[in-house]
């Protein structure tokens, strides 16, 4: 607690030692909540959140793994769905509820390792993993390791993705206060392979995303009232193809193009990439809303 308030003192006296700080690093410093009204501010990978709600240990139907990381804080409405997904998926075979990842600091902001987004409290991962025993010590939440549900070529699902998997996701993409849901690409075409006609809707919501083949990603909306968060806007395919998003866009993410990019030849002149993008870690405070200050401040 002590090292925290130096960092924090040091940053609001512009120290230079701390004015080169990232942002990552000061959040990451944060044991507690803000004590200020509870908003998601800015945007789901720029901004930060005043008063989350800490995710308990362990409840009737969920367990927080990876505690050490200390990221077991949301925004209430996330909580609340967290229990309200586990209690669903208590009620699968095989289930005991869920093994819950990262929801976010507990004040938001970047993440020192690991995210980009994660940042106001309306992210959680959720372990593919059957949560079978509730009773995981501390050592085994941070040694136990969830499992793949797609194949090491990213082109199919595993043995490992079952109905039951997809019917918490379904539940999850259901819920009115989910806004999307990032899985492997191969489950996205799974799902969509096996989906009736009549009930494929829901599965716009399930977005293909790198780096999800042993998890997937729940993002919440904005809450209402929430003045100081920025709902993430639809990309040009999804505002003009609307539907289930299980079109042939779908097959670019298994494409030789996309998986391996090296066999293609290089343009003889290529146009000139764009200046690299300042990675959430490399974030300072000035790049993010300015009400982060008092959320860093906060006692």
């Amino acid at each position: 607690m002590i090292f925290k308030l130096l960092m924090v003192m040091a940053f609001f006296d512009s120290a230079p030692a701390f004015a080169e700080q990232t942002a990552a690093t000061l959040f990451a410093a944060q044991d507690t909540p803000s004590n200020q009204e509870t908003m998601p501010i800015g945007s789901y990978a720029k901004g930060c959140a005043a008063g989350l709600v800490e995710l308990p240990e362990t409840g009737p139907t969920w367990q927080a793994m990876r505690l050490s990381r200390h990221r077991n804080f949301g925004q209430p409405v996330t909580i609340a769905f967290i229990q309200d997904l586990s209690a669903f998926a208590a009620t699968q075979r095989g289930w005991n509820g869920l093994y819950v990842g990262d929801i976010g600091n507990p004040r938001g902001g970047p993440m020192d390792s690991g995210h980009a987004s994660h940042q106001i409290g309306l992210d959680v991962d959720i372990w593919q993993l059957p949560a079978k025993r509730l009773t995981l010590s501390e050592s085994e939440r941070e040694s136990l390791s969830s499992i793949p549900v797609r194949s090491a070529d990213q082109l199919s699902v595993t043995a490992n993705w079952t109905a039951q998997n997809r019917e918490i996701m379904k539940t999850a993409a259901l819920d009115p206060r989910v806004d999307r849901i990032f899985v492997a690409a191969a489950v996205k075409i799974e799902m969509c392979r096996t989906a009736k006609p009549s009930d494929k809707k829901w599965l716009q919501k399930v977005r293909p995303e790198a780096g999800h083949d042993t998890h997937f990603h729940v993002r919440l909306k904005c809450p209402k009232g929430s003045r100081l968060c920025q709902t993430q806007v639809p990309n040009v395919s999804e505002l003009s193809k609307g539907g289930s998003g299980c079109d042939d866009t779908l097959m670019w993410w298994v494409s030789e193009a996309y998986l391996h990019p090296e066999r293609f030849p290089k343009p003889e002149n290529p146009e000139p990439l764009p200046p690299p993008k300042k990675h959430p870690r490399q974030f300072v405070m000035a790049d993010l809303p300015e009400q982060c200050t008092a959320v860093l401040a906060s006692e």
